[in-house]
This record gives C-alpha cells, sequence and structure tokens, in this order.
C-alpha cells in the first residue's frame, strides 16, 4: 500500500482573506481528507454493492435491511427519522423487500396505523453478510493502520454532527442490548 504525504505546503493555511486563510476565519480545504474520505467510503460501501447486485438491490436497499436488522419491529417513523428521507423515497424501495420476502411489515398492536418492520430469515443471513463484508474491511484497515478500534470508533463519532451524538448513541446502544438479548437465546 502506497503511504500517504502531503507535504506542509499543501497543508499551510492561505495567507489571505479570500483564500479561507486564518483572517478569513477558515483554512485552505483538506482535499487529502476530503478524497481519502470519498475513497475509503466508495470501498466499504462497494463490497456490499456486490452482493447487492444479485437482488437488483442498491445502497438505499442495504441501509433499510441494516436498520430494521438491528432495530426488529422498528416503526416505518423511526427509520424515516434515522436515515432523514421521505415516505416517498423509502416506498419503494421497503415495497421491494418485503415483496422479495426480506422484510415483513405489520400493524402495530396498540396502535394499528404503526407499520413495524422485522426481517424475515432471509433478510437476517443477507444483512449479516454485508456487515460482515464491511467488519472485515474495518479489522483490516484498524490492523494496517497501527491504530486501535476505540481510536477509530472516536473519530468516527467526532465526525458526527454534535446535537445528533446523543441519539445516535442511544440508537447504537439500544440495538446492542437487543443483539445481545438474542444472543443469549
Amino acid at each position: 500500500m502506497a503511504d500517504i504525504n502531503v507535504s506542509p505546503a499543501a497543508r499551510r493555511q492561505s495567507s489571505g482573506p479570500a483564500g479561507g486563510g486564518p483572517e478569513a476565519g477558515g483554512r485552505e480545504p483538506a482535499y487529502d481528507l476530503i478524497e481519502l474520505m470519498f475513497f475509503a467510503y466508495r470501498d466499504f460501501v462497494g463490497d456490499p454493492d456486490h452482493v447487492l447486485e444479485r437482488f437488483n438491490f442498491g445502497r438505499a436497499h442495504h441501509r433499510v435491511l441494516h436498520f430494521v436488522f438491528r432495530h426488529p419491529e422498528i416503526r416505518v417513523a423511526d427509520l424515516l427519522d434515522i436515515l432523514k428521507i421521505t415516505k416517498q423515497s423509502l416506498a419503494r424501495v421497503l415495497r421491494e423487500l418485503v415483496e422479495q420476502g426480506f422484510i415483513l411489515q405489520k400493524e402495530g398492536q396498540v396502535d394499528r396505523r404503526q407499520r413495524l418492520l422485522t426481517v424475515t430469515d432471509k433478510g437476517r443471513a443477507l444483512a449479516l453478510e454485508l456487515s460482515r463484508l464491511q467488519t472485515e474491511r474495518f479489522a483490516r484497515a484498524i490492523a494496517g493502520s497501527g491504530t486501535s478500534r476505540d481510536a477509530a470508533v472516536r473519530f468516527l463519532f467526532a465526525m458526527i454532527d454534535p446535537e445528533a451524538r446523543e441519539d445516535v448513541t442511544r440508537l447504537i446502544t439500544k440495538a446492542d442490548r437487543v443483539a445481545a438479548r438474542a444472543r443469549e437465546r
């Protein structure tokens, strides 16, 4: 793997306000980080993309399947909030996942207007296959970078908008508790 070296000159802040330097309250764009994030994300989602092609699914299907798997009986409204998409954006993807037998949709017991989503055995198998691919990529990256899993977690958490961090922590913690209970059975 090639080393990524960025010269100090490339990282140096611009000297004038028009360049976004200190007088303008900004910095030169961190093109190296921006582009590395782009390529890392491209490859991180690329592994699952190849598996999803077998079903004519895309990344939206992956995101829906992931969160329904991690949050059994999630309400459609909560899924919309997590994904920050509209009902219309979710409708086609969800319909395809339901029609092909990856997700079950049922009415809420208390409020029949609610739609609760859960994965089928087929959906669980696909979600696990996709998650394992991404877990392997994280493991290789952490081992290859000489960093720790905890450092990677702190970095990714810091990338989340501060006002969303509490909700994200709650969401991940809840999913981890549900997964732990399922393993105990």
